[in-house]
């Protein structure tokens, strides 16, 4: 069963894992963003022997509902990459950590400044508020969901904001990220996801930080936990599970911080990960 080109330096099952965080682009999803029915099904296979499943995205609530659905979860959910935790099945946030309202204006400022044209986009809870569109800089969300609101920023910066994201020609992105980091790296979690995107959170809102309350919360500890993702910020989660599984198509730094290196996203590797280091089954 082991592919090539993936490390497993733990040939054996993982001591009863109890509980399994699952990122959603380039881990859970195939590159076309498609859930594929052999995944589902050994979701289903570890849920019925009893293990929490627990996604956990940068996306917002409302873009993770149809895999949750699909996937027939009744665990809590760890959206804006741990700023916010939302209970899908109580339909209700658990759990909210978001930037103050002040700061968050002093970070768009500055991003303008540098860049008038970036576009800036703000999720407070699970509604999506901006002051332009462009539809050639746009997040998986976007893809299929429209702004709640599109008017001046004064108009809605005056609330605190869950997640704050500056999308703009990968080109530009590094100067934009840099001058970011230097004014306000003490203040944020400042975090590149895509070639084109930085998404700003509370300090400490971070997949690790949730996945940790959420482990807590159904009294697992953290050697019970297995996290699998792909992408920067997936890193700590994968270091502080007790058994951290990156995909083949993982981002270095992710792949440095993995106990275990599964086949891609595209090759089944969150199935391959459940059934052999959660349900034990090697053939």
């Amino acid at each position: 069963m082991t592919p090539p080109n993936h490390r497993d330096p733990a040939p054996q099952p993982a001591p009863d894992i109890r509980l399994v965080a699952l990122d959603l682009d380039g881990t859970l999803l195939r590159t076309d963003k498609r859930l594929t029915q052999k995944t589902a099904n050994a979701v289903a296979d570890v849920i019925a022997a009893g293990v929490h499943v627990v996604l956990a995205s940068a996306r917002p609530p409302r873009s993770v509902r149809e895999t949750y659905e699909t996937l027939r979860l009744d665990t809590p959910q760890i959206n804006y990459n741990g700023a916010l935790i939302h209970h899908p099945a109580k339909r209700r946030p658990i759990f909210h950590q978001p930037l103050a309202a002040a700061l968050a204006m002093r970070i768009v400022r500055a991003a303008r400044r540098l860049d008038p044209t970036v576009f800036v986009s703000v999720e407070i809870l699970d509604r999506w508020y901006t002051d332009y569109c462009d539809d050639t800089l746009q997040t998986e969300t976007a893809k299929h969901f429209k702004p709640d609101f599109v008017g001046p920023l004064e108009s809605f910066l005056h609330v605190p904001v869950t997640k704050l994201m500056f999308l703009t020609p990968p080109a530009q992105l590094t100067d934009l990220h840099e001058t970011l980091h230097d004014k306000f790296a003490s203040d944020v979690n400042l975090i590149i996801t895509d070639q084109h995107l930085i998404q700003i959170l509370h300090p400490d809102a971070d997949k690790a930080n949730a996945l940790e309350r959420i482990a807590n919360n159904y009294h697992i500890p953290r050697h019970q936990v297995m996290a699998v993702g792909d992408a920067p910020n997936d890193t700590e989660m994968l270091r502080w599970a007790g058994l951290g599984v990156a995909m083949e198509n993982a981002w270095p730094q992710v792949r440095e911080a993995a106990d275990i290196i599964a086949p891609s996203n595209d090759d089944y590797g969150v199935e391959f990960a459940l059934r052999r280091y959660v349900l034990g089954q090697t053939d």
